[in-house]
């Protein structure tokens, strides 16, 4: 019993250090604003991968058009996935001078041997785009109007050759969606910490800019592609390894690109199960250290509650105090951080999400190294 005592204890000293680490290093980050003597000089390509959105596309499309950037220094690729609804229909309709569509089901056959269509898809458009800067957004996301004059001047001003920016949720309707929103802002927060401090190199590819000669210089996809996701983190991490003082992160909330929650515990747990399945794959040692000491955190935790009928009031001591650790390290980690994006809102469900993001750690971090195939958008992966 000492030595798991011992081992419990030091779980959770390092999760409170580490929460404590990415709050102080959020609060350090300046905030980017674009400089007043800004003059965009870039030509950027906007990639937009899409498979089934019929339901969204447009409204993304719109939401890029409707950029303060100036219009003749961006183009719009959209890629359609082998798409079973109107997608590429709606697009084609557009008609736009700006709009390039690229049908995946002319390039490539559905049956293709390929663990992952959207890099895929990703490849063939950064191929057929012009742009000296890649940006890259999901088809069912809404960008803001100074989304690429944010790149670009971040871009321009520093040299980055791989940037990401925030990604968070709204129309919240039901506890799984503020749930989801309230992970997603501590989450991007980390994520600013983690590059800021280099600690970690984390993103999100709803909300991503890379150079496109430094796509070829690492060599694409090439040595991931048999991981289905990872179109964001993984091909990060390679950039890192060649330019680890080249990697960038916009803080600010108007950079910030949005998107709908999952409304279902099933489609959460896919998406995250998903997500959770490339961490197998990381370059980056200290990535998958801290993400293995978080998971065996909360996994003590659990364990320790389980366990209280069998060990008595040791355990249940233990218990508490790891959970008063992790609600006091989670709480001073986000409530600065739903500040920032206007969501002080999202802390009113601080206390079930605690529960959940437990349960939601322990299920996804077990299932997402055991569990290789999963279902995404009628597609069987792995």
């Amino acid at each position: 019993m000492p030595v798991y005592i011992t081992i419990v204890t030091l779980l959770s000293l390092f999760y409170f250090y580490m929460m404590n680490r990415y709050r102080r290093a959020w609060q350090f980050l300046p905030v980017w604003e674009i400089p007043a003597s800004f003059r965009a000089n870039t030509f950027v390509s906007v990639l937009v991968p899409a498979r089934n959105e019929s339901e969204n596309i447009l409204a993304c499309i719109q939401s890029i058009l409707h950029q303060s950037y100036p219009q003749s220094l961006f183009e719009i690729i959209v890629i359609d996935d082998h798409s079973t609804d109107d997608t590429a229909a709606l697009v084609e309709q557009l008609n736009h001078p700006q709009i390039k569509l690229l049908k995946l089901a002319e390039l490539i056959q559905d049956n293709e041997a390929t663990q992952s269509f959207k890099k895929k898809a990703i490849e063939i458009a950064i191929a057929h785009a012009v742009g000296e800067l890649i940006v890259t957004t999901d088809a069912d996301c809404i960008v803001p109007k100074d989304w690429l004059a944010f790149f670009v001047a971040y871009y321009q001003k520093h040299g980055a050759k791989f940037i990401a920016a925030p990604v968070n949720f709204y129309r919240e309707k039901s506890l799984i969606e503020r749930f989801q929103s309230l992970d997603f802002v501590g989450m991007m927060g980390i994520t600013g910490a983690g590059i800021d401090q280099q600690l970690m190199n984390m993103c999100n590819g709803a909300n991503l800019a890379y150079e496109k000669k430094v796509f070829y210089e690492v060599n694409g996809f090439e040595g991931i592609d048999q991981v289905a996701s990872g179109d964001d983190m993984l091909l990060m991490q390679k950039v890192a390894q060649k330019y680890p003082h080249k990697i960038g992160f916009i803080k600010n909330k108007k950079a910030t690109v949005f998107t709908l929650a999952k409304s279902s515990w099933t489609a959460f747990l896919n998406q995250r199960i998903r997500w959770a399945s490339k961490s197998t794959s990381y370059k980056e040692w200290k990535v998958t250290f801290i993400l293995a000491m978080v998971f065996f955190f909360c996994v003590s935790i659990v364990a320790n509650l389980l366990l209280i009928p069998f060990f008595g009031n040791v355990l249940l001591i233990v218990f508490v105090i790891q959970l008063l650790i992790k609600a006091l390290a989670d709480y001073l980690l986000l409530k600065p951080m739903s500040d920032f994006f206007d969501r002080k809102d999202l802390m009113k469900s601080f206390w079930p999400a605690l529960f959940l993001h437990l349960a939601y750690i322990v299920v996804v971090g077990f299932l997402g190294n055991v569990k290789k195939n999963y279902e995404w958008k009628g597609r069987k992966a792995q």
